[in-house]
């Protein structure tokens, strides 16, 4: 695959990046596989480089200055990551990760459907009386730890898998510690933005299943669509941005099963 392609798929993925707060490395990983003919740990590894410079910086400015973000809790999410990013990627270099990555499909599979709520919608395209859930702008403050274990898990996911860890931090932080679904995208852009993939970055390259030409043009183009993405993010009502989350993570999550 030709460096031209590969700023396509990296400008690709930066939209996603953008729109959803990932990393890109759902985009990636399969491209550089089917476009490129990577075996899986090298395309996850090359994957993980890419994402490594700060790709994401044009989108976190657009979202700090929609006054989105949440700059305290991007911080602590991005020390978890940096504290686990190099375990999840022992993993994928020493481990089987079949069981792994169907057991992190479930989980985007019910993240999806609570994010689409497709039984609330069907009332309401029905024309029953259906108050649309809540989904308050508010900016909570949750607690330095839960903040740093949901980096950690996510760290983890993304050695394993070569992704940003967006898809884990993103749910945790609306499930669990009850961000509105726009706040919680830009946190965990801003979280995944700083280099917490290097620990990780180096294990691939010691195992030599890492192509770093690939990743740089990879990455030129994730710099360009990222701040894309994160402008229609930003003008999007909640309601469909969570809708398309949803119908995103749903998408992953066949992915991973497959």
């Amino acid at each position: 695959m030709t460096g031209p392609w590969l700023v396509a798929v990296g400008i690709l993925a930066g939209v996603f990046s953008g729109l959803f707060g990932i990393g890109g490395g759902i985009i990636i990983v399969p491209a550089l596989i089917l476009l490129a003919g990577f075996p899986l740990v090298k395309a996850t590894g090359t994957s993980l480089a890419a994402i490594l410079l700060p790709v994401g910086i044009l989108g976190v400015l657009a979202y700090y200055r929609a006054k989105i973000i949440d700059i305290r809790a991007s911080l602590f999410i991005a020390i978890g990551l940096l504290t686990s990013v190099a375990l999840g990627a022992w993993f994928a270099n020493k481990l089987p990760v079949d069981i792994m990555r169907r057991f992190f499909a479930l989980f985007c599979l019910y993240v999806g459907w609570n994010f689409i709520d497709p039984v609330r919608r069907f009332r309401r395209w029905r024309g029953q009386d259906v108050a649309p859930k809540p989904d308050p702008e508010t900016n909570p403050r949750p607690p330095v730890l839960g903040l740093m274990g949901i980096g950690a898990l996510a760290g983890v996911m993304s050695g394993m898998f070569g992704i940003g860890g967006g898809n884990i931090i993103v749910p945790l932080l609306t499930l669990g510690l009850g961000f509105p679904a726009k706040r919680a995208i830009a946190t965990s852009l801003g979280a995944i933005m700083l280099p917490f993939g290097l620990p990780g970055v180096l294990v691939y390259a010691h195992q030599g299943t890492l192509d770093l030409a690939a990743a740089g043009w990879v990455a030129l183009g994730l710099l360009a669509g990222t701040v894309v993405g994160a402008r229609i993010t930003i003008r999007l009502p909640s309601a469909t941005v969570k809708l398309l989350y949803g119908v995103f993570l749903v998408i992953v999550a066949v992915r991973f099963f497959f």
